[in-house]
């Protein structure tokens, strides 16, 4: 990608953040064209939305390559998502876990879990349907040979809509495809995964109309809502500064702590998984070895803890609209990776990706509508594969605040089976490629 016309962080900072000051402006309108746009279009897909345009422009990037004086490229890259996900992501998933009724959560009962797997098992098979169709009309698309073999790569989307970047580094360690085409696999991740949550984002603004079409009993979540809301209330007052700051402390405190104990644990895994002599066994415990996994972990089981300490009366205080901001940054840094033309360059691969998608979402409706599951546990089912815990967070609470735990639980579920379910899906890959 040619460098973009803004390169400085704080200036791209400030595009991202008076796009979200825009969107939360105009969405709240109470009449006129705002209002009606904001019934069809969620305040949270603009928020995504508005910064991909400023990068499809190029007036903002995520990377892009520059030539130094001696006239060598350089690769550069904004570090705008590096600080999102990693620093405010874990401060939000503490803020928004501080006043979560953990029995409530699991009061939600087995269609949260049976929708994820549905999820995983829509991926598992999802990509063998899309070689086998694909072959069907362009053979060459899915051929390839040795390490050159599209299968090996796409073992690699596998690994990532399943579980995360560790289970997709693990893949390519496993099936060893040819490391100069598998920025092209990346390439259709990023298109496919983030063209599938702007849909589901979409979605949410329908969810009423939606759940009535699947006849879903939506009672056990609206109670988790008005449980959260009802003691919200109860505690409600107005901040001090000092409350600001004893959330902020409570927040960032978890993550430094995070940090600490990531590395830690991660390096001592990544030791230990090391010494493992078998290869297939080793990568499946990749994720183990992953600051970001134990990351997200730590802070969210501390925040769990404090749930049961005093410090949940901060949500009196407003904790989980901090939360809600530092996860509104977040879509934003990710809306700024989607560069909207690139859904029509490399055709082949991204219509294997949006067959392979649409085989997920196909089964997650048709479960969901036989057994009547909410359209909130097909949502975060599929983006706790597809996404895991960057963005399962996100869509979770789009519905509600009090429901981002839900699916960070199940995103770091996602992480645990990743790699696992990806090798199963890649044998059927293989078998589907060889046919």
């Amino acid at each position: 990608m040619g460098q973009p016309l803004f390169t400085n962080d704080a200036i791209v900072f400030g595009i991202l953040m008076i796009s979200l000051g825009f969107v939360f402006y105009t969405e709240s309108k109470t009449s006129g064209f705002w209002h009606q746009f904001y019934k069809v279009v969620p305040g949270l897909f603009m928020a995504y939305f508005i910064p991909a345009i400023f990068t499809t422009i190029g007036a903002i990037a995520p990377e892009w390559q520059n030539t130094n004086t001696n006239g060598e490229i350089v690769k550069e890259s904004s570090q705008l998502y590096y600080v999102a996900s990693r620093f405010l992501l874990p401060a939000a998933l503490v803020l928004m876990t501080l006043s979560i009724d953990l029995k409530a959560i699991f009061n939600l009962g087995s269609k949260a879990l049976i929708m994820f797997f549905t999820g995983t098992v829509g991926i598992i098979i999802g990509g063998p349907i899309a070689i086998l169709l694909i072959s069907l009309v362009s053979p060459e698309t899915v051929g390839g040979a040795d390490f050159d073999a599209v299968w090996r790569g796409l073992s690699t989307l596998a690994g990532s809509w399943i579980g995360g970047g560790a289970n997709q580094t693990a893949m390519l360690e496993i099936y060893q495809y040819n490391p100069a085409k598998y920025g092209g696999m990346i390439f259709v991740d990023i298109v496919v995964a983030n063209v599938w949550m702007a849909i589901l984002l979409i979605g949410i603004g329908k969810k009423d109309a939606i759940n009535k079409w699947l006849k879903a009993d939506t009672s056990a979540i609206e109670e988790l809502k008005e449980k959260v809301i009802s003691f919200t209330q109860k505690i409600q007052k107005n901040p001090t500064l000092t409350d600001y700051m004893i959330i902020l402390a409570i927040a960032f405190g978890t993550v430094g702590f995070g940090h600490f104990a990531a590395s830690f644990l991660a390096g001592f895994f990544k030791g230990l998984i090391g010494s493992i002599s078998s290869e297939i066994t080793r990568n499946i415990f990749t994720f183990l070895g992953s600051k970001f996994f134990w990351l997200v972990s730590i802070s969210t089981i501390i925040a769990v803890l404090l749930s049961y300490t005093k410090a949940k009366n901060y949500e009196g205080a407003g904790a989980s609209k901090i939360g809600s901001i530092f996860i509104y940054v977040l879509v934003a840094t990710i809306g700024m990776k989607m560069d909207l033309t690139m859904i029509f360059d490399n055709w082949g691969l991204i219509i294997i990706g949006i067959v392979w998608m649409s085989v997920h979402a196909g089964l997650l409706i048709l479960v969901a509508k036989l057994i009547k599951a909410p359209y909130f546990f097909l949502a975060v089912g599929s983006q706790a594969n597809v996404g895991g815990a960057a963005s399962a967070p996100i869509v979770a609470s789009a519905f509600h605040p009090s429901l981002a735990t839900v699916g960070v639980l199940l995103a770091v579920f996602g992480y645990a089976i990743g790699t696992i379910a990806a090798i199963g899906c890649t044998i059927l890959l293989e078998l589907a490629a060889s046919v």
